[in-house]
């Protein structure tokens, strides 16, 4: 009898605890829930630039009534110069892991409030942030053996030659008549584009609607990426600079000299590449820049490193920033953050926890590993991005030069097809800067 009376008020509490976990996993999804209006867009952002001024003033109401926050407030900090914590091993990674499970610990964080006001501090070892999401299956540090040196003066630089392709870089009357075809010869100009089995390998897991919460990958989306790919001269340069920011929106920046030194480096070494030769030439046709090589080279230094206003503090962001590296709003949304070397990198240090692909809209197109345009939903610190759309493997001087392309000659929607997709590049101003730029695949 008294095993029988036990055993009834077992069953009893364990109702009670699962109804529980239904209520607080509902309050869950609730809080990280977009609207259908950010899911379309393709940027959970893009009425920031419709409306910046009452979109700021609204954001900073908010922020200052705020009660807590789905984000840690420990400070951003990035290491360059000092070894990851990874073990050396080939150049393939490790098997992929089984997953754990992931739950934000939302009720560690309401009680913290931000300080972004000081400046990100390399030295410390856990870069500031909480990991989340699934173990890394990395074994080994990605390759910094230049990274240093990008630093250094400018007389002290060394660049890779010239690609010499003699007149495919001059654009032709077709291309200068139709952005499209424009942005089809960037694509075959893209010598540095990366072969999916070759130089890297991805896992797209299960595919999801966006408004669906449940984790569909049972790993990371990067399984694999070669040594090789990390010791190419523009993608050394691209991912030096992938740490001078705080990703904090409305934390104004900081840029050092040896910040701008490593801009001005990346600047040059993409200038001696195809897809940047052909895009000079387009733009000095179109009367839009001289013929001068370093005029050209402080337009584009100009268009994505020059710091502007975002959510109503001056110098706080810039179209480098935004559209490859990634933001957080103060209202705990990722903006921005469209390149796959990012998310990459951030997937190594366990900062993602990867979601799975969004369905595209066209029917029976399916993701799978030689898939290089992707829309994915993933976790980045705890953070959601419901919809985020990347181009995989493409050089860092295709994607400048496209995006730049598309802003100067495009308008919002830029509807082009760049080998086998069809994309509308959204393309969104913030007076003569990029406020936001990104691929979505067009059904």
């Amino acid at each position: 009898m008294e095993g029988l009376i036990k055993g009834l008020l077992d069953v009893a509490l364990g109702n009670d605890h699962n109804n529980q976990d239904d209520d607080d996993r509902q309050s869950r999804d609730e809080r990280s829930r977009s609207s259908w209006a950010e899911v379309v867009s393709g940027d959970q952002d893009a009425s920031d630039h419709r409306n910046p001024h009452s979109q700021n003033q609204r954001k900073e109401e908010e922020w200052q009534s705020e009660q807590g926050s789905t984000i840690s407030n420990r400070p951003h900090n990035y290491k360059k110069e000092e070894a990851e914590p990874w073990q050396d091993s080939s150049n393939r990674h490790s098997p992929r892991p089984q997953k754990e499970q992931y739950r934000p610990q939302q009720q560690d964080y309401e009680s913290e409030s931000f300080n972004t006001s000081d400046r990100p501090n390399k030295s410390d070892n856990n870069d500031g942030w909480q990991t989340v999401g699934k173990p890394s299956r990395q074994t080994h540090k990605v390759p910094k053996d230049n990274w240093n040196s990008y630093k250094r003066p400018a007389d002290e630089q060394q660049y890779s030659n010239d690609v010499e392709v003699g007149a495919r870089v001059e654009p032709s009357q077709d291309e200068l008549a139709d952005l499209s075809r424009a942005c089809e010869k960037l694509w075959d100009l893209d010598l540095n584009r990366l072969v999916p089995g070759k130089d890297y390998e991805i896992d797209c897991g299960e595919g999801k609607k966006v408004y669906q919460k449940q984790d569909m990958a049972q790993g990371s989306l990067f399984t694999w990426v070669s040594d090789d790919v990390f010791r190419k001269p523009t993608y050394a340069r691209f991912l030096s600079l992938l740490d001078n920011y705080n990703p904090h929106q409305g934390s104004k920046e900081v840029v050092t000299s040896e910040e701008k030194q490593e801009q001005a480096s990346f600047i040059e070494e993409i200038s001696r590449t195809a897809p940047i030769k052909y895009l000079h030439k387009f733009l000095v046709s179109k009367g839009i820049t001289s013929g001068s090589l370093q005029d050209f080279k402080r337009l584009l230094t100009s268009l994505w490193f020059d710091l502007y206003s975002r959510c109503g503090t001056s110098g706080s962001s810039s179209a480098f920033e935004h559209v490859f590296v990634g933001e957080i709003k103060q209202s705990s949304e990722v903006s921005g953050f469209h390149n796959w070397l990012q998310f990459y990198l951030e997937e190594v240090k366990g900062n993602i926890d990867y979601q799975g692909y969004i369905f595209p809209r066209r029917r029976g197109s399916i993701a799978d590993s030689e898939t290089q345009l992707l829309t994915i939903q993933f976790e980045w610190n705890g953070v959601l991005k419901s919809v985020s759309s990347t181009l995989v493997g493409v050089s860092p001087e295709f994607e400048i030069a496209l995006y730049t392309l598309c802003f100067f000659v495009g308008q919002e929607d830029n509807h082009i097809q760049i080998g086998p997709y069809a994309v509308n590049i959204k393309c969104y101003r913030l007076g003569n800067q990029i406020g936001s730029v990104f691929p979505i695949a067009d059904s």
